[in-house]
């Protein structure tokens, strides 16, 4: 796939040359597009232009006809260990100007992702720690490594949640236990993120990634416009009473079912073959 606006990492088409010092690639293959963290001597740390690639990578896989599900997942041993200190350093130091760093920059890529209709995926491959693991929250399922430790450790350097860990831990775990994580910083294992709801499903590492893949193919071969409908339906039933959701879904349900994916679906359902979609 060809991205020649985004500075990432990617299939080249003639002429094109991509970054050789890129800390993140982004690919597509079978209809899932794969962003990579790729800064592994710092643990997948980000500065603001990894930010910058991050959230075009996300856009474009919002507007690309050809992805269907999206995964996010680290190089090395780490998934994410947040913002590489040296962002923080080069900050002026006044409060408006951190404050523009987050807004004007981190945050980017929690807006492209609420932006995203497509199921997006993290593989917790390795550690993920602040900003990183709430780059991990904000995604729609996280699938974790046997080894990999997960930590909103904010609190252990004088700091607070800056990338929506505040908003996401607490509709997965619950507030009670968000604010024992987040106050406490402790590390969490892969069996107890399973048990507490932070993480959907747990794989060996040397599994995480394929296991993740399947998954993924999965999705894909499914109707992208109900997918699409229901991946936005279920977010915006999180801030609406039963009687809009129900309304809500009346006229989604009348939309979905005029489309060529819902004619596909019922065909091949009475033939019991597979669909073949089109996302129209």
């Amino acid at each position: 796939m060809a991205c020649p606006s985004l500075g990432l990492d990617h299939e080249t088409d003639p002429g094109e040359t991509a970054m050789s010092d890129a800390t993140l690639h982004y690919e597509v293959a079978d209809a899932i597009a794969t962003i990579t963290l790729d800064n592994p001597k710092r643990k997948n740390a980000f500065t603001l232009d990894m930010i910058d690639d991050w959230a075009d990578a996300v856009r474009a896989a919002q507007e690309d006809p050809a992805v269907r599900v999206v995964v996010l997942t680290g190089s090395g041993d780490a998934f994410c260990s947040g913002i590489d200190l040296s962002v923080l350093q080069a900050v002026e130091d006044a409060a408006l100007a951190r404050k523009r760093m987050l807004t004007h920059g981190v945050h980017k890529v929690a807006r492209a992702v609420e932006q995203l209709d497509k199921p997006l995926i993290a593989a917790l491959n390795g550690v993920a720690v602040g900003a990183g693991l709430d780059m991990a929250l904000m995604c729609d399922m996280r699938f974790m490594g046997r080894s990999a430790q997960l930590s909103e450790g904010y609190i252990k350097v004088g700091l607070v949640p800056g990338d929506g860990g505040a908003w996401f831990l607490p509709r997965l775990v619950g507030p009670a236990k968000a604010l024992e994580l987040l106050l406490t910083g402790d590390f969490v294992g892969a069996d107890e993120a399973l048990r507490i709801g932070m993480v959907n499903r747990v794989y060996d590492d040397a599994e995480l990634q394929e296991r993740t893949r399947e998954f993924a193919l999965q999705l894909a071969a499914m109707s992208p416009v109900a997918v699409g409908v229901i991946k936005r339906t279920v977010q915006q039933s999180a801030s609406i009473d039963l009687r809009t959701s129900l309304d809500l879904i009346s006229s989604h349900m009348a939309v979905v079912q005029t489309t060529d994916d819902y004619r596909e679906a019922q065909a091949a359902f009475a033939e019991r073959r597979p669909g073949r979609f089109t996302g129209r």
